[in-house]
C-alpha cells in the first residue's frame, strides 16, 4: 500500500476512534457524600454551591484551570494555568435558567449521552466564543464538560463548566501546561513517542518496549514550506513524502532501514479549518499497516523490533543494473 493510501486509511481509523471516545469525555460522578450536602434556594445565574460540589467547582469561571487525580474528580481543585492541569474553563452555565422541567427541582440526573448533547449544544459555542477563530476543531484540544455529579444534582446544583481538555484516542484526559489560548493547537506528538494499540487500532501513548501501533519519527512545520495561504492536500503530500522519507532515513539510521524492517511510512495532513486557526505542524510516523489498522510492534524502530511477535524479514535486494521505479516508503518490492 502506498504511503498516500495509508495516510487516508489512517485518517478513517483515527476518526472512528475519536468519535467512539467523544461520549466518554464528560467528567461525572459525585463530588461529596450525601451526608455533606446542603440545599440552596434558586437564584438568577450560577449558584454559589461550594458546600454541594466543592469550592473549586463552585467558583470556577472563564479562564480558570482545574485538575484532579481521582476518577470521579472528587478532589477537583483550581490551579494556576502555568501549572500542569486537566481542564481550562471557557464558561460556566446555569441550566436552571432554561425553560421546561428537564433541569427543574427534583429532575433526574442526566445520562452520559445527555451530557454529551449538552456539551455539543452549549460547550462547543462557548469554547468557540472563548478562543474565537483560534480554536482548531481538529487540533489536540477538545471540548469538554464538567457536571456537578449526582450528589450535587440531587441537592439542586444545576451549573456546568464548559472548557477545553486534551483527550487521547481512547478518551483519557492528558495533562496540559499553560493556557490553551496561547498554545499551538497542532495535533502532534514529540518524535520518539509510541502510540499504543488496541485490537489493531491506535490507543494512548506508551513506552516503545510495549506493543504499539506506530512510532512518531518527526514533527514537520508546514509553514517553512508554505508561508502563505493554505496548501492543498496534494501539495502537502508532495512535500511530506520527500520530507518524511528523509526523516525516516535519519531517524532509523539508513535509507534502507524502512524497507528492511518492512515498515510503512505515513504522515498527517492539515485541514483548512486547522490552518485558519493557526495550526501548522504535522507528524511523520512509521508502523506496520494492515487492512483495518496496524500490526503490533514491540521495540523502537531505531533498533531491533518484533512485528506480531517475530523479527521482520527483510525483502530481497533490488536487482542491480536494471531501471526500476523507486518504491514508495513501506511498499513491497517489485517482483522479478
Amino acid at each position: 500500500m502506498s504511503a498516500k493510501t495509508t495516510r487516508r486509511a489512517l485518517i478513517a481509523v483515527a476518526l472512528g476512534a475519536v468519535l467512539a471516545a467523544l461520549a466518554t469525555i464528560v467528567v461525572s460522578g459525585g463530588f461529596k457524600g450525601g451526608d455533606e450536602l446542603t440545599t440552596h434556594a434558586g437564584s438568577v445565574g450560577p449558584n454559589p454551591t461550594g458546600a454541594v460540589a466543592g469550592e473549586a467547582f463552585a467558583t470556577a469561571t472563564t479562564g480558570d484551570c482545574l485538575t484532579w487525580s481521582e476518577t470521579d474528580a472528587s478532589d477537583l481543585e483550581q490551579v494556576e494555568c502555568s501549572d500542569e492541569h486537566l481542564f481550562e474553563v471557557a464558561a460556566d452555565i446555569d441550566l436552571a435558567v432554561f425553560p421546561g422541567a428537564e433541569f427543574g427541582p427534583g429532575s433526574r440526573f442526566p445520562s452520559v449521552l445527555r451530557f454529551s448533547q449538552l456539551r455539543d449544544e452549549h460547550c462547543t459555542p462557548a469554547v468557540t466564543e472563548y478562543l474565537g477563530a483560534h480554536f482548531d476543531p481538529h487540533g489536540k484540544f477538545s471540548v469538554g464538560l464538567i457536571n456537578p455529579g449526582e450528589a450535587g444534582w440531587a441537592a439542586g446544583e444545576r451549573t456546568i463548566r464548559c472548557g477545553l481538555q486534551r483527550s487521547s484516542t481512547t478518551g483519557t484526559i492528558l495533562p496540559v501546561t499553560n493556557s490553551v489560548a496561547g498554545q499551538d493547537q497542532s495535533k502532534v506528538w514529540d518524535a520518539g513517542t509510541c502510540i499504543g494499540i488496541n485490537q489493531n487500532v491506535p490507543s494512548d501513548p506508551m513506552d516503545c518496549t510495549q506493543a504499539h501501533a506506530f512510532e512518531v519519527i518527526s514533527v514537520v512545520d508546514l509553514a517553512a514550506k508554505f508561508p502563505g495561504g493554505y496548501p492543498a492536500v496534494g501539495d502537502q503530500d508532495s512535500y511530506l513524502e520527500e520530507t518524511c522519507t528523509q526523516a525516516a532515513a535519519e531517524y532509523l539510521g539508513s535509507p534502507d532501514a524502512l524497507r528492511n524492517k518492512t515498515l510503512t511510512l505515513f504522515w498527517d495532513n492539515l485541514e483548512l479549518s486547522s490552518w485558519l486557526a493557526g495550526s501548522r505542524k504535522v507528524n511523520c510516523s512509521v508502523g506496520k499497516e494492515i487492512d483495518g489498522g496496524f500490526s503490533p510492534i514491540v521495540g523502537s524502530a531505531k533498533g531491533e523490533i518484533l512485528i506480531n511477535g517475530a523479527p521482520p524479514v527483510a525483502p530481497p535486494p533490488l536487482p542491480e543494473g536494471r531501471s526500476v521505479p523507486t518504491p514508495l516508503p513501506g511498499a513491497a518490492p517489485l517482483e522479478n
